[in-house]
C-alpha cells in the first residue's frame, strides 16, 4: 500500500439514496489539480428488515459530523470550495484532513468502536 499526503480542493458532493432506499450515497469529490478522486464507499445506514428499507446508523450520522469537524465547516453544503489534504492510494481515500492543522478523519480507524454496536 503506497498512501500519500495530498492537498485538495473539495469540488462537489453527493448526501443521498441510491437504489433500493439505501441511504449510503456519500461522497466528497476532491480535485488534487492535475487529477481528482472520490472520498466515499461508506453505508450509512442497515437494513431494517423489511424489504427495501434501511434505517439510520450512529455510525452514519457520527461519519457526516466527524467530516464538517475536521473541516471545521458548519454544513454539508459548505463544503464544496473547501481545501483540505487527504490520505490516499491510487484506488482510495483513506482519511481526510484540515488543509492546515493536524485534524483528521480516517473512518476505518475512527469509527471503529461503532462498528459492533
Amino acid at each position: 500500500m503506497n498512501i500519500e499526503i495530498k492537498n485538495a480542493i473539495i469540488t462537489g458532493t453527493i448526501l443521498g439514496k441510491e437504489d433500493h432506499g439505501i441511504f449510503s450515497t456519500v461522497y466528497l469529490y476532491l480535485d488534487y489539480g492535475s487529477s481528482g478522486q472520490g472520498f466515499c464507499g461508506y453505508s450509512l445506514n442497515t437494513p431494517n428488515g423489511e424489504e427495501d428499507t434501511h434505517i439510520g446508523t450512529a455510525w452514519g450520522m457520527e461519519f457526516i459530523l466527524r467530516i464538517m469537524d475536521v473541516l471545521e465547516v458548519t454544513s454539508w453544503e459548505k463544503l464544496p470550495g473547501t481545501h483540505c489534504r487527504v490520505k490516499a492510494e491510487h484506488s482510495k481515500v483513506h482519511a481526510i484532513g484540515h488543509i492546515l492543522k493536524n485534524k483528521w478523519f480516517d473512518p476505518k480507524v475512527d469509527l471503529s468502536f461503532l462498528l459492533d454496536k
